[in-house]
């Protein structure tokens, strides 16, 4: 049986998602899977990368937030709180 981060790399290997994408697939909290995210970034070897497509927010079209691998709460640039969450692949 496989371990959660490893089940998480394996859906990954197999095309983008996200957090709440992995979780809803996975019955875990999105803040935990999260977590789990970053120990797999971490473990990709040099053969595979661990791309991210950073949160956009879905009324002005900023993606410059300063950490891709969180999901803010709100834009810096228009206040909006409508974000769209980061997505995440390995390949």
């Amino acid at each position: 049986m496989e371990t959660t981060r490893q089940q998480i790399a394996a859906t990954l290997r197999s095309g983008p998602a996200t957090a709440s994408d992995l979780g809803e697939a996975l019955s875990l909290p999105t803040p935990v899977v999260y977590d789990h995210l970053e120990h797999v970034s971490r473990s990709v070897d040099g053969d595979e990368e661990f791309l991210v497509a950073p949160p956009a927010c879905r009324d002005c079209g900023f993606d410059g937030f300063d950490d891709p691998m969180n999901e803010p709460s709100w834009c810096p640039e228009c206040k909006s709180e409508r974000i769209g969450e980061p997505a995440f692949v390995i390949r």
